[in-house]
């Protein structure tokens, strides 16, 4: 009788766990990404990079295959690098075309070191790399991809089911993988080897530059870093290569906002309009036009704002301490150096790494 009841424990637990669908294991395979990452960049922390989406050779190469991928679009006529171009630090030199947000069109920002951010967007509205991601292809304003259309069509090529199994355990194609796999190609796109990058490594002389450009660089890194012009409290220092705060900030563009209530449109708190995400000021040099809604042109422009074009509005950030005098009152001399040490945060072997082509 005893022999009879463990017969039939043994063939009901054999039944119940044939029934059971187990998530696939991730295949053993695949080959951890190493970064090597420039100081002082390598020097400033680890990157956020989540425990389910692991950085994987494989993986990167998935993402940056789907990036230039036209087909990821709904009507196929657009890919990630329509409007992400690597000449331009994946960004667009075209005026304020890109992340919409309740009908608002903002300037496209780029992808740059992007592994080190907690807050994505203008308004900061997503925490997470890959959740942002997948809102921009979803996005009806960009690429739109609708599930019955993309998906299957992905499906069905030769390459992406066997890639997709060697990154994910197996060969289902969904559009939380297409985030992650790209979200992993987006991490990899670190700048960290511009003029001012190679002088805090190499000391003077070491920039590439001539020695009258680096002094005068020299002496805009004092401006921006003094009371002078008073950028690094937005901005960061030698110290925070990322070079922003990342916070959320109205720095005196306008007097109102019913355009554009950037962080207030997040929160829903009247405190919070007009507030937008401190930009990081790496690649100026390739990124025209600036701002959340690409006002201006180019860099004298940016200068010249916070040098006399300050207003007054209910929400300005307390650190734009010279609003009364319209700015911080620049000179011709001290607006030169200024710039160029703003260029020389700019990284040219990004633009033209090999790595990051399609």
């Amino acid at each position: 009788m005893r022999i009879k009841q463990v017969t039939v424990i043994s063939c009901l637990l054999v039944a119940i766990f044939a029934c059971r669908k187990d998530e696939p294991i991730p295949v053993a395979s695949t080959t951890p990404y190493v970064f090597d990452l420039p100081k002082p960049l390598g020097n400033y922390g680890d990157m956020v990079i989540p425990e389910d989406n692991p950085m994987t050779v494989e993986g990167v190469a998935l993402g940056k295959k789907l990036f230039y991928d036209k087909r990821l679009s709904n009507d196929e006529n657009l890919s990630c690098n329509s409007c992400h171009l690597q000449e331009y630090s994946f960004s667009t030199p075209s005026n304020a075309i890109g992340d919409v947000d309740g009908g608002k069109v903002r300037n496209v920002m780029p992808l740059v070191n992007l592994g080190w951010v907690n807050a994505y967007a203008w308004d900061g509205r997503k925490t997470s790399l890959e959740e942002k991601i997948k809102e921009s292809f979803l996005n009806p304003y960009s690429l739109n991809a609708q599930a019955e259309t993309v998906l299957p069509r992905l499906a069905e090529d030769d390459f992406y089911p066997t890639e997709f199994e060697v990154v994910f355990g197996d060969s289902e194609i969904t559009f939380d993988r297409i985030a992650k796999a790209l979200a992993q190609f987006f991490r990899t796109l670190v700048s960290g080897n511009s003029p001012y990058d190679k002088y805090l490594r190499n000391g003077v002389g070491g920039s590439g530059w001539s020695q009258e450009n680096e002094l005068k660089a020299i002496q805009g890194y004092a401006i921006f870093e003094g009371e002078i012009g008073d950028c690094a409290h937005c901005h960061g220092n030698e110290f925070n290569p990322l070079w922003t705060d990342g916070q959320m900030r109205n720095n005196g563009l306008d007097a109102s906002f019913e355009d554009d209530l950037g962080y207030g449109f997040v929160t829903g708190n009247a405190s919070d309009n007009g507030k937008f995400r401190s930009p990081s000021l790496r690649n100026l040099a390739f990124t025209a036009p600036y701002m959340h809604d690409g006002r201006f042109e180019t860099l004298d422009e940016v200068i010249d704002h916070y040098s006399f074009g300050l207003v007054h509005s209910p929400t300005i950030d307390p650190l734009m301490k010279k609003v009364d005098d319209g700015g911080v009152a620049l000179n011709p001399t001290e607006k030169e150096c200024l710039k160029l040490f703003l260029l020389s945060l700019s990284d040219s072997s990004f633009i033209t790494n090999p790595e990051f082509m399609e």
